[in-house]
């Protein structure tokens, strides 16, 4: 029986990281469509919201029992949690305007080590050796996978700089997600976080899109940062029907679900070695739909940092025999 909910567990984490893997692919085929980060964004928290939503009814309608309901201070906390999520996904789909998606994933995997330093600075303590050397491995190989050695590929700094962002958004939303109201129904907990999000997502909408349309003076701030203006226009609300759905799914929907119920049942280090499958799985769909090129030097450099990621979770000599003693 035990082999059986690990056998599951892996299986829910794949293919939820596997899904998620593919969501930048199809946010630079709405991009090549004329569809822009707000559009995009913006269709995928708000059908994301409406999917969760249902699910929530139906959760409560057909469950036996009482269902958790957070404090006040929780909601705060959570839609203040929140924030990053939607920090994530913008930073995330800004840096995909900037480079291959091959890229951005492999910038977005750095939470791996972010991750570290922020559990080294909550602990007050400096990570096991086999965890900086995990760190060193998942440097190095990102000097590889994003080919800054032979520089065949031509990196723009901006994207660069919203992919390590987006990390850094990541990185907070992992940490917040699992230690938060963690007594709450996975789809109330994913609902309060999602509508923290959206209010980061509808104010980028107002800034960088529909604002400047009506304000002269938001329009000239605005122009500070970029002097790209073509995405300054109505709100196409064909990103629903045409993008939407499947963002919505793929983003917000269906890897949450997969991982909530998939975690508990693999383990968190086991958990954790799986998810790193949206890496490669990202790369690939990438190569395949989007035709990126993508240099052996670059899966060499993918590989190193999956082995990082196994290194860093596999379970140590004391918790091996604290794991025996607890099946003995």
């Amino acid at each position: 029986m035990k082999k059986k909910n690990i056998l599951k567990g892996v299986l829910f984490v794949g293919i939820g990281a596997s899904i998620y893997g593919m969501l930048a692919t199809f946010v630079k085929m709405a991009y090549h469509d004329g569809f822009t980060t707000s559009e995009v964004t913006t269709s995928q928290f708000v059908l994301g919201l409406t999917g969760l939503l249902i699910l929530n009814l139906i959760q409560t309608l057909t469950s036996k029992k009482k269902l958790s309901m957070p404090s006040s201070k929780e909601v705060r906390m959570l839609m203040l949690a929140g924030t990053s999520l939607g920090g994530t996904s913008l930073f995330y789909y800004i840096a995909v305007q900037y480079i291959n998606v091959s890229i951005a994933i492999v910038l977005l995997m750095q939470s791996v080590w972010f991750s570290v330093v922020v559990e080294s600075i909550i602990t007050k303590k400096l990570p096991n050796a086999r965890k900086i050397v995990a760190v060193i491995i998942v440097l190095l190989g990102t000097v590889l996978a994003t080919n800054l050695i032979n520089m065949e590929i031509e990196l723009d700094w901006h994207g660069v700089f919203w992919g390590l962002m987006a990390a850094a958004s990541y990185t907070l939303t992992m940490f917040t997600s699992n230690t938060l109201a963690t007594h709450l129904p996975v789809f109330r907990k994913s609902i309060i976080m999602l509508t923290g999000g959206s209010v980061v997502v509808f104010a980028f909408l107002f800034f960088a899109q529909i604002g400047p349309m009506y304000f002269d003076g938001l329009k000239a701030f605005y122009l500070n940062f970029t002097e790209n203006t073509e995405h300054i226009h109505p709100f196409n609300y064909s990103i629903f029907w045409t993008y939407g759905a499947v963002l919505a799914l793929f983003g917000t929907i269906i890897p949450p679900i997969l991982f909530n119920v998939g975690f508990p049942n693999a383990g968190l280090g086991l958990g954790s070695i799986v998810s790193s499958l949206e890496l490669p799985v990202s790369v690939t769909m990438a190569f395949v739909l989007l035709g990126e090129q993508v240099f052996l030097i670059q899966w060499v450099g993918i590989a190193l940092i999956l082995f990082a990621i196994v290194l860093m979770n596999l379970p140590s000599k004391k918790e091996k025999e604290v794991s025996m003693a607890e099946l003995s």
